[in-house]
């Protein structure tokens, strides 16, 4: 199985507002860079896009490391998922979990590959962050 490493970021201006996804994907030697926006939505919805938009990009099941700077997107795949599905999508409060329809597509694509995840500080230096934030915010540029 090839082993890939994703780097995925969601931004927003204004929250809601326009938003926009960036992932960057590296394999061996090579790298591709992807990104996209929409109107009026959400930064955790654009972190969510990203990841999906990452993993969707892949063309068979891999070992993927993927790094994300948002806790929302890392606790929710990796801790609360479960449970959620389990109570037919309602959170501890008993209330809708919102982003279902987002949470549902990543965790299909999420199902077909080995997803390591890994968390780090947005804007903290990171070089391979700091590129998804640049794509995220060149899909916003691009509505």
């Amino acid at each position: 199985m090839k082993t890939v490493n994703i780097y995925t970021d969601g931004a927003c201006r204004g929250n809601p507002g326009d938003g926009g996804w960036g992932v960057l994907i590296e394999y061996e030697k090579i790298s591709k860079e992807y990104f996209g926006g929409q109107r009026n939505t959400t930064n955790n919805q654009m972190e969510l896009k990203a990841a999906i938009e990452g993993l969707k990009a892949l063309k068979e099941p891999c070992i993927v490391n993927l790094t994300t700077d948002s806790k929302y997107v890392m606790q929710g795949i990796t801790s609360w998922i479960d449970n959620w599905k389990k109570n037919n999508w309602k959170n501890a409060s008993k209330k809708d979990v919102k982003n279902k329809e987002l949470w549902v597509e990543l965790d299909k694509y999420v199902s077909k590959h080995n997803v390591q995840w890994h968390w780090v500080k947005g804007h903290s230096g990171h070089t391979k962050n700091e590129i998804a934030d640049l794509l995220a915010n060149k899909g916003i540029d691009n509505i």
